[in-house]
């Protein structure tokens, strides 16, 4: 047996033993596809362990991310800091090899993925992220940014819908660096995809303008060397090898669902072992598999070390692009203390044109931001003005074309932001944030502060009706963890929102509306606390009247009326409320102090958010159906969000207070 088939043999092993060990995982991917791992890692991926961020490597995403053990045996047999203990961990409260890959705890991971489909979503924005850095930095002789991604998925991700978008969105932009490798196992939990998956992927591929490479047995290491080779040959469109393999191999359990997502059990791995002539103790490397591997890991060293050497005469030949490249990988940040002129907002207008004006002027201010949309831009405002669109014509443009693809944009927008040297923004209605949930979410969970400006943020949206008008997605937005949610009253707020975005390593959404708000005097800066006082009182206030977006505009006209009544309200603005709860609870207090208990929480969403803040007596003014179909202020009308009912609500809590 040759040393390359003998470490393939290591990783199905190790794989297995890791699974059983753990009475968890997945097995069947990590046997069937252990040579297309091997042959890409042993010939292809250009990496340095000893470097794992190391700017120009190749980029490789697991989006199979169940199939996490063949990675992280991968990773440890090519020199990664992944040793024998973390294998034997796997899966373990704190281990560095947890059940799915996760981006930041391992090195060598890309990204976090497990949800089938959002890999290959990364995938397409690891590609795109190069071709943009290419055209920006590269010139002749200086191949500064210059390397391929490959993504290995299995049929769950091509079945899934976000495939689709983002392999659509892949062909379009002739995206040559990315490279798919489909381990087609015919197999998912539910065993044969006989009634699932019958289409022709190869037309389907054909269609979208990849390249259709077949390997009819993955375990042929010469054949799918030779596929990858063709795929790297074609640049002007994306490739996908369809490797044609057999889930589980050699072991009783092949080629059915019972070696998917289960160990296999004592007795079925001792007859695997056996299949491939296993005599090994357990959690053993073979002594010449181990020293082929981290040989060819050594040689790869010297892609980094020619890198090293090309970049140092770039620095000389070009030391400008040089400075900007290192300012780009840096993520580069304005200096925001001397952007004043963010805050120049004089007469009212919806935050969307609010919104547009700001990133424009970041824009200017920041060369390595990017924006793009699911085909709205021009009524979400974000289009960089005179930047062009990112296209195989223009890969300088700066604005995505995403299509109407919600789902793959958001998956996109995370890849591109995990590349490196690139902040994304991206853009669609608030309603439409639920089709981009899952991939928010894992904004969320890696903690990468990719921007989401979503307008059109209520009722307001008025004649389009329920099926436009957001009314639960604040609150879902909210219970994200590590997710920033801002939904500013005017232009000052909105400025203050991009600024926080910008400042913190987390994703931020940018709520915007569609109607005209006023100009506040008191706004701006302030609203990165989350919540302050607006509009305040002469002595200690009756009633406290708090409000986020439009509707601080109703708490502003309730606090005249009461005022004419001789109560004395105090106006909170609460843009973001995972700003407000970071603050001292000192200060949070001289907000909303507890002994004014009268209180009224206005927001035309969903109401479940408010109850901490309206607290025993508070009344809470907000949506408790799905809207309807009407011209904004009948609408606001219609619902009970006027000031004289917010006037009226805050009479309501007096008296609630006044009789306890």
């Amino acid at each position: 047996m040759s040393v390359r088939q003998k470490s393939v043999d290591t990783i199905r092993i190790l794989s297995s033993e890791a699974i059983q060990k753990a009475n968890s995982g997945h097995p069947g991917i990590c046997i069937g596809a252990a040579p297309i791992g091997y042959e890409l890692f042993s010939d292809f991926l250009r990496f340095s362990y000893n470097n794992p961020k190391w700017d120009n490597r190749d980029r490789f995403i697991l989006s199979a991310g169940h199939g996490s053990m063949l990675l992280y045996s991968l990773l440890h047999l090519f020199g990664y800091n992944v040793s024998m203990d973390d294998i034997k961990n796997f899966r373990q409260l704190g281990s560095i090899t947890p059940g799915h890959p996760e981006y930041g705890k391992t090195d060598g991971v890309e990204t976090s993925t497990g949800p089938l489909g959002q890999g290959l979503g990364n995938a397409v924005g690891f590609a795109i992220a190069e071709e943009h850095l290419a055209a920006i930095f590269n010139r002749p002789g200086y191949p500064v940014v210059d390397h391929f991604t490959y993504v290995l998925c299995g049929d769950g991700c091509l079945e899934e819908g976000l495939s689709y978008e983002a392999c659509s969105l892949a062909g379009t932009q002739k995206l040559g660096k990315l490279i798919l490798l489909y381990d087609k196992n015919n197999i998912t939990i539910e065993g044969d995809i006989n009634t699932t998956f019958t289409e022709d992927t190869v037309t389907r591929f054909a269609a979208q303008g990849w390249q259709v490479i077949r390997v009819d047995d993955a375990n042929n290491l010469l054949k799918l060397r030779a596929a990858i080779i063709r795929a790297q040959s074609d640049l002007t469109r994306p490739s996908i090898i369809i490797c044609n393999s057999i889930i589980g191999y050699g072991s009783p359990l092949a080629n059915s669902a019972d070696v998917h997502g289960a160990p296999m059990g004592e007795e079925n791995l001792k007859k695997t072992k056996e299949f491939f002539g296993w005599t090994e103790e357990p959690f053993t490397v073979p002594e010449d598999v181990k020293k082929h591997c981290l040989a060819i890991a050594e040689d790869k060293l010297k892609y980094e070390r020619e890198w090293n050497e090309m970049f140092a005469n770039y620095e000389v030949a070009y030391p400008e692009l040089a400075k900007k490249y290192r300012s780009f990988m840096g993520g580069c940040r304005p200096d925001f203390s001397q952007t004043e002129d963010f805050f120049n907002f004089e007469k009212p207008e919806a935050t969307r044109a609010s919104g547009g004006t700001i990133i424009n002027k970041l824009a200017k201010l920041m060369p390595n931001l990017m924006s793009g949309s699911a085909d709205l831009a021009p009524s979400t405002k974000t289009e960089l003005k005179g930047e062009g669109y990112f296209s195989p014509e223009n890969r300088l443009g700066r604005n995505i074309h995403f299509g109407i693809r919600e789902h793959a944009m958001a998956a996109i927008c995370n890849g591109i932001q995990l590349h490196g040297g690139i902040q994304m923004v991206c853009s669609t209605f608030f309603s439409f944030a639920d089709y981009m949930k899952a991939g928010i979410r894992m904004s969320a969970l890696m903690n990468i502060p990719v921007i989401y400006v979503m307008t059109h943020d209520s009722i307001g949206v008025g004649e389009d009706g329920p099926t436009h008008q957001p009314v639960e997605q604040l609150i879902a937005l909210r219970s994200i963890p590590n997710m920033k949610v801002f939904r500013p009253c005017d232009g000052k707020e909105t400025a203050a929102a991009y600024i926080s975005a910008l400042t913190q390593q987390s994703p931020t959404a940018i709520i915007l509306s569609r109607q005209n708000l006023p100009q506040y005097e008191n706004s701006g800066i302030k609203a990165l606390t989350g919540g302050y006082v607006l509009q305040d009182c002469e002595g200690k206030p009756d009633v406290l009247l708090i409000g986020s977006g439009s509707e601080v505009e109703l708490c502003s006209g309730a606090k005249e009326i009461l005022k004419e009544k001789g109560i004395n309200a105090r106006v909170v603005s609460m843009p973001c409320m995972e700003e407000f709860e970071k603050q001292t609870e000192e200060y949070r207090n001289s907000v909303l102090p507890l002994d004014v208990k009268a209180r009224v929480c206005v927001e035309a969403a969903s109401h479940f958010a408010w109850y901490k803040y309206s607290r025993d007596y508070g009344e809470v003014i907000a949506m408790y159906s799905f809207g309807v179909s009407g011209p904004a202020k009948e609408l606001f009308n219609y619902f009970g969000f006027t000031k004289e009912n917010v006037a009226q609500k805050a009479i309501e809590s007096l008296e609630k207070v006044k009789n306890s």
